[in-house]
């Protein structure tokens, strides 16, 4: 069982109940070693006393607050504790708010959160059911880590969770930040067909059928360099849709994702994982682009390929399309 990150009490009204927080994500990214090219030689980061050379105990480092004229104040960790020795302990609720008020551009990291002894199990229930019921998350502040967060609280099925939270003058303003075009009435037609076209690719939200297709292709690189055989390159992105042809495009979109649909009923959950048109952390996809006969012709080099490693085709790295349109044949 994982230790808590961070423990203190959750203080609503004259309630509290202590518990603890603990990280509820990991980060899945594959990881390099930096080395010097030509050698292989691993470059490592030490911490150096800037004045002598000399590499620094981490034990030995405080932290210093830079005046600005070259001279610090120096601070200990200790110091950042005892100036709020009260608010580093308490996820003090200040109020509830409707969740979906929230923009989730102010959503920073999320951690479970669980009762410290079974004897606080109910109060903790009481709280969580709560919350459920009402559909709301109570707004906290939290001081962890010599930091301050803006924090909300919400009810799960069977926990509670804690959601950071950046402060507004932490949110950049589009506006200032990208070069928006100014607003302005779309054509009726072009808006029913792009909401038709919303409609026909509307889902249920699975987040099981989706994973980070390029960790693995990145190991699929790792593996082809080590045996010495052909990376397959990923295909360019599409290019970017006229004006002039925006209706067509999405009568074109709507109908295949019709056809998609159709040919969905027949492969259920096969549609579940792989990477999408549109990139990232892929969804299943490929298969509708096939069609409900499972036409492997109409697929790009890039989503033969994502099948082919979804269905464990080995040499697929060094395999051409057609080779991979028959691989996948023998492979049912």
């Amino acid at each position: 069982m994982a230790r808590p990150i961070w423990t203190g009490v959750i203080s609503f009204g004259l309630v509290t109940v202590p518990v603890g927080l603990y990280t509820a994500t990991e980060d899945h990214t594959v990881h390099f070693h930096q080395l010097q090219r030509g050698t292989g030689d691993r470059i490592r980061h030490r911490r150096v006393n800037e004045r002598t050379g000399k590499e620094v105990d981490s034990k030995d480092i405080v932290k210093g607050y830079d005046l600005g004229d070259g001279t610090y104040v120096v601070v200990e960790p200790e110091e950042l504790d005892e100036i709020a020795p009260g608010k580093s302990q308490v996820i003090d609720i200040d109020g509830f708010v409707d969740l979906r008020d929230v923009e989730p551009v102010y959503f920073g990291r999320t951690y479970y959160v669980a009762p410290r002894g079974e004897e606080y199990a109910k109060v903790y229930e009481v709280l969580r059911a709560a919350l459920e019921r009402a559909d709301k998350a109570g707004i906290a502040t939290l001081t962890m880590r010599g930091k301050e967060y803006l924090t909300a609280l919400r009810a799960q099925s069977d926990n509670l969770v804690l959601h950071t939270l950046h402060y507004q003058d932490e949110v950049r303003d589009p506006r200032k930040e990208t070069d928006l075009p100014a607003r302005h009435k779309p054509p009726r037609r072009e808006l029913e067909m792009a909401e038709h076209l919303v409609e026909a690719l509307a889902m249920k939200w699975d987040p099981a059928a989706y994973r980070d297709t390029y960790e693995d292709r990145v190991m699929e690189l790792v593996e082809a360099k080590r045996e010495g055989r052909e990376v397959v390159a990923e295909e360019e992105p599409p290019e970017a849709t006229n004006v002039v042809d925006l209706m067509d495009a999405l009568r074109q979109s709507v109908d295949r994702a019709a056809a998609s649909r159709r040919g969905g009923k027949d492969t259920g959950k096969g549609r579940g994982k792989g990477k999408s048109k549109s990139g990232g952390r892929g969804r299943a996809g490929v298969g509708a682009r096939a069609g409900a006969g499972g036409d492997l012709a109409g697929l790009t080099k890039k989503e033969l390929y994502e099948r082919a490693a979804e269905r464990g085709v080995s040499g697929r790295s060094a395999m051409s399309r057609d080779e991979l349109v028959e691989a996948l044949k023998a492979a049912g």
